[in-house]
């Protein structure tokens, strides 16, 4: 059962493969965004579930999202609050989303900059990738690294020992709405408007 190293995973990456890392909810398989067909076949995962982009720092994501000035302000407002965390957001997708991602619908993307900072470490020299969590499509998420290296062979698992203990819980996924409201499409850890 392979594992590797920090130097070894962000290579694996770079070069098109899927790895997989700790975050601050589940831990992740991530592949650069082009290569986002691997994790659909490497989970049996459905094409009506899209995956989303996790990046180190805001700037790496707004390109893949698109909409007026207005909006930008008012979306860089909600990241200020509450990334790096637990919170996906559902924004207008540019033409530079990549059809994989999300194969059957190319008008939004969810991002999210984890509260993880060896997955950040890894984030910064890759580059956005795109994500998911580190099960087969229908089963629990797998926490443990050792499992995630035995249930995906193929797949450039971090050795960090430990790792850090993720909450266990999915992100709180909300969608931007054309009327300038935020639409909550999945209830994790971050409820909007606290804190």
């Amino acid at each position: 059962m392979a594992r590797f190293s920090l130097a070894e995973v962000i290579t694996a990456a770079q070069s098109g493969q899927v790895i997989s890392f700790p975050t601050d909810t589940l831990p992740a398989l991530a592949v650069q965004p082009e290569q986002a067909a691997k994790i659909y076949q490497l989970k049996q995962r459905p094409p009506k579930k899209p995956l989303i982009l996790m990046a180190a720092h805001l700037d790496q994501l707004l390109s893949y999202a698109q909409g007026t000035a207005v909006e930008r302000v008012q979306w860089q407002a909600i990241a200020n609050q509450y990334w790096p965390g637990a919170l996906t957001l559902v924004l207008p997708a540019s033409d530079r989303l990549p059809a994989a991602v999300n194969p059957l619908d190319r008008s939004s993307i969810g991002l999210r900059i984890p509260d993880c900072a060896i997955a950040r470490q890894i984030l910064a020299e890759t580059g956005p990738l795109a994500t998911t969590s580190a099960n087969r499509s229908g089963q629990p998420a797998l926490l443990d690294p050792d499992a995630i290296a035995a249930e995906f062979p193929e797949v450039a698992v971090l050795a960090e020992d430990p790792w850090p203990a993720p909450s266990g819980m999915a992100s709180t996924v909300v969608r931007w709405q054309p009327d300038g409201q935020w639409q909550v499409l999945r209830q994790g850890s971050i409820r909007l408007g606290e804190g």
